[in-house]
């Protein structure tokens, strides 16, 4: 079971938690817990205080915190006698003692004016570690049997590669060493989402969508029977309810189609938080820690039959989106064009999001947030280039099966309501049909598709 920062916000939130996994504490549940509300936030703000103006300054952190433990009638004692587990070595630290160390930390960097990578991991890192470490206190004065861990005390050993790190095949192993024998004990493991450790004995972050691949890598290395991903939305939604209002829950879609989904801009899983249990084939369920009686989506490797499933399952939308058009300078038919434009993208690291490609020419999408200066220099030796900003990407999750019936229900509704589609990609995912619009257009265009594939059913 994996809660969110919204989840576990403040002592409501941690109660409502607790109530949570009370209800299915015969399932012998593991819980990872991400920072609580704002609190990552907070902490690199405080870091950028002390780099830049030389202050150590935690008070947000600090008032958060000891108003929760204050409101949950925590006294100093139930936070630092952590029981102790067989098998295992307690945390380090106890709640007092992780605030003292990172006054310290901030002091250190305040005093040199320096802030690396990896001193930012170790920083963010005691959001996890405080979230925790209160909980678990809490859990235990209502009499559930909980324990706090850092998530590197439990097999998670990462690569090097600090903000972005990621985990080593070793954890495999490891994880399931450490905290099956703990189940077996009826502990219920309180674990920290988003950090490791790398072989030197340093506090890594997972980077994106982090806390979840920590639970979803608890879930699929110890053969668990679900995950659930308790969030604060009803599940993986038919559109962002930002922008269509009626958006609804998704019952069930496969980890293909939920990959695309938070690739093109739904925000509940990041796909790389899935490979683990694509891996194993262990079930997603996302739920709404706010709403627990709605249903959620559960995520899994069997599709539904295509006879019952409706030919779209969701839309979703992604701004900000720069189009490349590439034409080749070159003599038609000349082989290594493609080689050479996409080698130029990965010398400077920059990813490519939709291609479109005829023998002579390549349309292809890109974060608008990349710097294309040195790009379209090297590009410029082979090809015409033309850079275009201020592009969305409609992606249209569903069965492809239906593809022709898709395709020919969304051109006719970007006709009727005059929008020209720029570019299309649909082939390479079997889930996934995008279409490229004007970033100004692109909510008009969500809201008609909605309309049309799930409303006038």
């Amino acid at each position: 079971m994996k809660f969110g920062g919204s989840s576990v916000a403040d002592a409501a939130r941690l109660r409502h938690v607790a109530d949570i996994i009370n209800t299915q504490a015969d399932r012998k549940p593991v819980l990872v817990l991400s920072a609580m509300g704002d609190t990552t936030d907070h902490l690199l703000e405080a870091g950028d205080a002390a780099l830049k103006q030389g202050k150590v300054e935690i008070t947000q952190i600090e008032n958060l915190h000891q108003a929760t433990v204050k409101n949950l009638k925590l006294v100093r004692e139930q936070l630092t006698n952590e029981p102790l587990a067989d098998g295992i070595k307690p945390s380090q630290k106890d709640f007092n003692g992780l605030l003292d160390e990172l006054k310290r930390l901030l002091s250190g960097i305040a005093l040199i004016r320096e802030l690396t990578p990896r001193t930012k991991d170790y920083l963010v890192s005691f959001g996890e570690r405080l979230s925790v470490r209160l909980a678990a206190a809490f859990f235990r004065s209502v009499n559930m049997n909980a324990r706090a861990f850092d998530a590197f005390d439990t097999g998670f050993i990462s690569n090097s590669d600090y903000t972005k790190a990621e985990l080593l095949k070793e954890s495999w192993d490891l994880i399931p060493q450490k905290i099956l024998p703990l189940i077996k004990e009826n502990i219920i493991p309180v674990i920290t989402g988003f950090i490791a450790k790398d072989a030197k004995g340093c506090i890594t972050t997972l980077g994106r969508g982090g806390s979840d691949l920590s639970a979803t890598m608890i879930a699929a290395s110890c053969k668990a029977e679900e995950i659930q991903v308790w969030k604060d939305v009803d599940g993986i939604l038919t559109a962002d309810p930002r922008i269509v209002k009626n958006a609804r829950p998704v019952q069930n879609v496969t980890y293909d189609e939920a990959a695309e989904l938070a690739y093109f801009g739904a925000q509940v899983l990041h796909p790389r938080a899935m490979l683990p249990c694509m891996k194993t084939g262990t079930p997603v369920l996302v739920k709404n820690s706010y709403n627990t009686d709605a249903p959620g989506t559960r995520i899994e490797n069997a599709a539904v039959s295509a006879k019952k499933s409706p030919p779209v399952r969701a839309i979703t939308s992604r701004r900000n989106v720069t189009l490349v058009d590439i034409v080749s300078t070159r003599m038609l038919g000349q082989y290594g064009f493609l080689a050479e434009v996409f080698s130029v993208f990965a010398r400077n690291s920059i990813s490519v999001d939709m291609v479109a490609t005829s023998e002579v020419s390549v349309s292809l999408t890109l974060d608008a947030a990349f710097d294309l200066g040195e790009v379209k220099k090297e590009l410029s030796k082979i090809a015409q280039v033309e850079v275009k900003g201020g592009k969305a990407i409609v992606s249209i999750i569903g069965n492809v099966k239906r593809s022709s019936e898709i395709l020919a229900r969304a051109f006719r509704i970007c006709q009727f309501i005059g929008v020209p589609v720029q570019m299309i990609s649909q082939g390479a995912s079997k889930v996934n049909i995008s279409f490229i619009v004007n970033d100004t257009e692109a909510d008009e265009v969500v809201k008609a598709l909605h309309m049309d594939f799930f409303d006038a059913q």
